[in-house]
């Protein structure tokens, strides 16, 4: 069935995993508009209490985070709006994120995952418009969570969930080794090795996402959690988390 968007008329292409790959890597590529390159996700106070002072620090920081706090969270969060947009179900949906904006520890956390989510929901509905998304879309009207967001377009679509999974874990931290460039004494080759050094740990954190429900949500980096809060009132700054 062919989707009008606006004086368009845009016709479906059948799911390939080519298609399926190149769209992942659209989505979730540093030009998507979400705007993600303005948040640091704790990174800049990090640095700035001198938690991170170069590359070692920073693989041994984005370890954390992956494994022990806000990525482990996201990916389950993605796996479970997959769920509730392959089966239609809004109502999952909207306990899903409402879930995932209260496990926003501080004001600029929530901004940062609402803002993205919200911009990445409305991105994909203007370029990949499908009847699925389109259907749950009025149920995310308001804040949404990144993750959700993701997930939901993505289960909408009909993609499997496994590549989903691994694209949106390294692009986290793709995205926070980005910041680290122009935030912490890292240059381009040591930013490149820490990417290299997490990325064999990001398969085993997204495989275990698959199955993981939302009982199992939880976080151990309280302080990314503390440095968040300073991040608020932090003298000097260049992003907006």
């Amino acid at each position: 069935m062919a989707t009008a968007v606006g004086t368009r008329t845009i016709m479906p292409i059948p799911m390939t995993e080519e298609i399926e790959a190149l769209r992942l890597f659209a989505w979730l590529s540093p030009g998507y508009p979400v705007g993600a390159y303005a948040y640091s996700h704790g990174l800049e106070a990090a640095v700035e209490a001198g938690d991170v002072s170069g590359e070692e620090s920073l693989t041994a920081w984005l370890g954390d985070v992956c494994e022990h706090g806000s990525l482990r969270n996201d990916l389950i969060l993605v796996a479970r709006a997959h769920d509730a947009a392959s089966t239609a179900s809004a109502m999952d949906l909207v306990a899903i994120n409402d879930l995932a904006l209260a496990l926003a520890p501080s004001r600029e956390l929530n901004l940062e995952t609402s803002q993205q989510g919200r911009s990445f929901l409305d991105a994909t509905l203007g370029a990949w418009p499908c009847p699925a998304l389109t259907t749950l879309a009025p149920s995310l009207a308001e804040a949404v969570a990144y993750p959700v967001a993701v997930g939901a377009a993505a289960g909408a679509h009909g993609m499997r969930l496994s590549p989903v999974l691994g694209t949106y874990a390294l692009a986290f931290v793709h995205n926070l080794v980005s910041a680290a460039l122009r935030s912490a004494p890292v240059g381009q080759a040591a930013g490149t090795r820490v990417v290299a050094a997490l990325s064999v740990r990001l398969v085993p954190l997204a495989r275990a996402a698959e199955t993981a429900s939302l009982d199992d949500l939880g976080s151990a980096c309280l302080r990314l959690d503390l440095g968040s809060f300073r991040h608020e009132t932090q003298y000097s700054r260049i992003f907006r988390s």
